[in-house]
């Protein structure tokens, strides 16, 4: 078996390493209620409907009205 004559460095062996661990965009697909991207299968975070029907009542977040000064 074959052994390699000189050490590879630490950089060159990173390299071939992190060229397996790239990362892969995430699948998404739009509402067809809100036309917001969500993950398939998943209920929308935005308006909360799956399949066409409402499944799911979403929260609105209330402003903080400034004090009139």
């Amino acid at each position: 078996m074959p052994n390699p004559k000189r050490k590879h460095t630490r950089s060159r062996r990173d390299l071939r390493r992190s060229a397996n661990s790239k990362l892969e965009a995430v699948q998404t697909i739009a509402c067809s209620n809100c036309g917001a991207p969500s993950l398939p299968h998943n209920v929308c975070g935005k308006c909360g409907f799956y399949g066409g029907k409402l499944v799911a009542k979403v929260r609105v977040k209330k402003e903080k009205q400034e004090p009139a000064a």
